[in-house]
């Protein structure tokens, strides 16, 4: 989906009220912006994104994590609903929930490669 980060400078942290800007391309010819807000964090613990514009009626993303023997579980939870009734959802049944599994796919690979993989004893 071509997903990149638009807003500059980030900081090395998050806090509540924090904005994000995306652009994302579902196909080539096709770009999307997404704006979301961090609107809940207990660090080390949990945070929470919403969608505040783009392409979902409801994006409600909570990223939790715990401290297990040998390193972190990482565990998502994500409730989302798309716009337009049955047309949303053949677009999920066609496109987007594959396109979801990807992104989180994508995601599990970088955070593998920057951290490693847990090895269960």
């Amino acid at each position: 989906m071509r997903f990149q980060v638009l807003t500059p400078d980030l900081p090395g942290g998050i806090y509540a009220g924090q904005l994000i800007e995306y652009r994302l391309r579902p196909f080539p010819w096709m770009p999307v912006h997404w704006l979301t807000e961090i609107t809940h964090v207990a660090e080390g613990r949990y945070f929470v994104d919403e969608q505040r514009r783009g392409p979902y009626s409801l994006w409600h993303h909570q990223h939790h994590f715990k401290e297990i023997k040998g390193g972190v579980e990482m565990t998502d939870l994500v409730h989302y609903r798309l716009p337009f009734g049955i047309f949303g959802r053949c677009a999920h049944a066609l496109l987007v929930r594959r396109q979801l599994d990807e992104l989180f796919r994508y995601r599990r690979q970088c955070i593998e490669e920057r951290l490693g993989v847990w090895q269960s004893a």
